[in-house]
């Protein structure tokens, strides 16, 4: 997000904050007769070691009563004409991303909630040049087998009964919709702790909510045991949003209302900047630096997007194709950053008034 211009400086040593996987815990705890992740769920993927966790925070008498388990979003690129549609859990080139989206988005949360997020074997980005039956097979394969069965270790093994948030984006809210579907239907105690679900960056259909009468839709600011999603764009966009279905909900994130009232950039509680690596710019204290007035946000629930009229799309990210064509799908997160901190923490304060 730029005027919010974006910069050139060194790394800040901003990861230490909240990008945390220990050495020590080489070996968490198994369930029965192995690992969870290697049962119940089908995954190859070992989430008894600490080294395929992203964020892992240690267990102290001081943790936070709330936890977000996070599914960051397309980090992985097909580079050459062989290469795997689907990467392995370790793709140094998945991971690297994987971080610098943890640091732009999920962040936003760190100091409500004990953060929480796997790595996992992760479509390439060139799954939405397929026709969208073949990307949900694609995605909804060992990706999210994968990310179920790291949710379901979570649950089993480290969340020891607190409410929790789940967050997504992109890809990882595709993911998060499958595990929405499947998942809490089949565990509805587990249901009961969700605060919210922010599905950002993809879309929440009415024909799938009718699928999954379990799950509702927010309507409000307060309101718990919701999906909160939404899909920003440009006034005017010269292709259509991969990401937007047919009839997409959204909820605005700066007044989280669901009609068209336009949300002015005044009322906007503080986006971020970027530095060129894609990391946040941070301020002395090493946190993510508020840059206030920047982005308005007004829905257009007859094309189920959120419509951002004063992002300046030649510096906000220049060179970046979808952002030249109108697609800010890399910025929900990043224009609306504290209002989502904000709202967060009135439903977490909601939930333990009402629960």
């Amino acid at each position: 997000m730029v005027r919010i211009k974006r910069v050139t400086a060194a790394v800040v040593p901003f990861l230490a904050l909240f990008i945390w996987v220990s050495t020590a815990q080489a070996a968490l705890p198994t369930a029965g007769n192995g690992p969870i992740s290697r049962g119940k769920y089908l995954s190859t993927t070992d989430y008894t070691a600490a080294g395929n966790w992203l964020s892992l925070p240690a267990r102290t008498p001081h943790m936070k009563k709330v936890d977000v388990f996070f599914v960051y979003p397309t980090a992985y690129g097909q580079m050459a004409p062989g290469d795997p549609m689907v990467c392995s859990v370790d793709n140094e080139e998945m991971r690297a991303g994987a971080r610098s989206a943890f640091a732009r988005t999920v962040t936003a949360f760190a100091p409500l909630a004990n953060i929480y997020a796997p790595f996992y074997r992760q479509a390439a980005l060139q799954v939405l040049d397929l026709p969208f039956d073949e990307q949900q097979q694609i995605v909804g394969g060992d990706p999210t087998k994968d990310v179920v069965a790291a949710f379901d270790y979570y649950i089993t093994h480290l969340n020891h009964g607190r409410p929790f948030i789940l967050a997504g984006h992109s890809q990882g809210s595709n993911i998060l919709v499958n595990l929405l579907s499947t998942y809490m239907k089949a565990h509805p105690g587990v249901y009961q702790r969700m605060i919210a679900a922010y599905v950002i960056g993809y879309s929440i259909t009415p024909s799938y909510l009718a699928q999954n009468p379990h799950l509702k839709f927010a309507t409000g600011s307060g309101d718990t045991r919701v999906i909160v999603s939404y899909n920003t764009v440009a006034p005017v966009t010269k292709i259509p949003d991969p990401v937007v279905l047919p009839g997409a909900l959204g909820i605005n994130p700066i007044t989280w209302t669901r009609d068209e009232t336009l949300a002015t950039a005044a009322q906007n509680l503080g986006g971020i900047a970027l530095q060129a690596n894609g990391y946040p710019v941070v301020d002395a204290q090493g946190q993510p630096e508020k840059v206030l007035g920047y982005a308005d946000a007004q829905l257009d629930n007859s094309k189920g997007v959120l419509v951002c009229s004063t992002a300046d799309p030649d510096t906000l990210a220049p060179g970046n194709a979808m952002v030249e064509a109108g697609i800010y799908h890399s910025f929900d997160y990043v224009f609306y950053y504290f209002d989502l901190r904000a709202n967060a923490a009135e439903r977490i304060s909601n939930f333990f008034k009402y629960r």
